[in-house]
């Protein structure tokens, strides 16, 4: 139990001297030599990074925090574990608490442009009553709820039960959970150890464990589900390496990405690029360039990408094992990239709303399609009410 539950502003300022060596190694990157093709099938081709890492060395920091401190970020400890968190009421007293979890390679950057829509939505196309009392957390492990505590329960539940806490500190006793990639493991906990406090779990991407063979053989699946499962299995081919390495070795990859910032942006592009909609575009055309790099400027500073890593290595619910339903209302928004299959999710949540949008759309819905998961997100509570 915490003795000190304040919950207490926070600043971001990076040590000028922490920018300077930033700007001293990039500046002295020893490239390696391109492999034949240097094609994306091999990693981030040389061509690509290189251009990259010239736009990582005029990139304005100092700019970026200014903008990012014009928020309220927060900070509290946790079971002995650091949380930030950024926190932005909504003029309407009477708004709807909202706990937004983000994903990896990403940060609570992925959630920010939502503030404003989802805040005052009068000002976006919405009604004042859909209005959310917003908290944009930053999971344990990644930016600065850094470093993981010795002994913090980093996993889906142990956040999740994180962010009951900091929910309780906060003022808000019910309230919706929305969330991508980790996000979409931890709402749905947060529901499950808790369920008579969430009113409703919002995901964007794919929720639940994945179709084994055994089950999609059985199942009478659409063309659409059909072609989700060929692409789970293409999947497991050919990326899923990251997975195997972070998940065995977390402490190995932190310390290269600790050491090389242009090792930290090429480990965290290659799956930007790989997991937005359409793969022929440059992910830096579809998130934008200053977003790759302040996302990148984050885990660099916070020295993010081992805990990061341990955050998948300290799971210990194994792929595939199914979880009870909560019995909370869930809905499920499937993108272009995403692999959901409803009947599945349905084994494991109560699912209430599932929508499916097949020609766009990649893993990082909140940002490559945010009126659209905005849109869900309002008719969703909306119908809870």
């Amino acid at each position: 139990m915490d003795i000190d539950q304040r919950i207490r502003p926070f600043t971001i300022d990076i040590p000028q001297a922490d920018i300077d060596d930033l700007h001293e190694r990039l500046a002295h990157t020893r490239w390696a030599t391109p492999l034949p093709g240097d094609s994306w099938q091999q990693g981030v081709p040389q061509a690509t990074l290189r251009r990259l890492v010239e736009a990582w060395q005029a990139f304005d920091w100092r700019a970026c925090e200014s903008r990012l401190n014009a928020l309220e970020h927060i900070t509290t400890v946790i079971d002995g574990q650091t949380v930030h968190a950024v926190h932005a009421r909504s003029p309407h007293a009477d708004a709807t608490p909202i706990i937004l979890t983000h994903g990896w390679p990403a940060s609570f950057l992925e959630h920010l442009h939502l503030i404003e829509p989802l805040t005052q939505p009068e000002l976006h196309g919405g009604d004042a009553a859909d209005a959310f009392h917003v908290v944009i957390t930053s999971v344990p492990g990644i930016g600065f709820s850094t470093p993981i505590a010795e002994g913090a329960d980093v996993t889906d539940k142990g956040t999740a039960a994180m962010w009951l806490e900091l929910m309780t500190r906060l003022g808000y006793e019910r309230f919706v959970a929305h969330g991508g990639d980790l996000g979409a493991g931890i709402a749905p906990e947060i529901a499950r150890l808790a369920p008579e406090r969430v009113i409703g779990v919002h995901i964007s991407g794919t929720l639940g464990s994945f179709l084994s063979p055994d089950e999609a053989a059985e199942m009478q699946l659409s063309e659409l589900e059909q072609d989700r499962v060929a692409r789970v299995g293409g999947f497991m081919e050919r990326e899923f390496g990251y997975i195997a390495i972070q998940g065995t070795r977390p402490s190995l990859v932190g310390t290269m990405l600790a050491d090389s910032p242009v090792a930290q942006l090429a480990w965290m592009y290659d799956k930007l690029q790989s997991w937005t909609w359409p793969a022929e575009r440059e992910a830096t055309e579809i998130l934008g360039l200053e977003w790759v790099l302040a996302n990148a400027s984050i885990y660099w500073f916070t020295r993010s990408g081992g805990s990061a890593a341990f955050v998948g290595y300290a799971q210990n619910t194994a792929w595939g094992e199914q979880e009870a339903p909560s019995g909370v209302p869930t809905a499920a928004i499937q993108f272009a990239h995403d692999v959901g299959i409803r009947a599945k999710a349905e084994q494991e949540h109560t699912i209430v709303r599932w929508t499916d949008i097949a020609d766009r759309g990649g893993h990082f819905g909140a940002m490559e399609e945010p009126e659209t998961v905005i849109a869900d997100l309002r008719a969703f509570v909306r119908g809870l009410r």
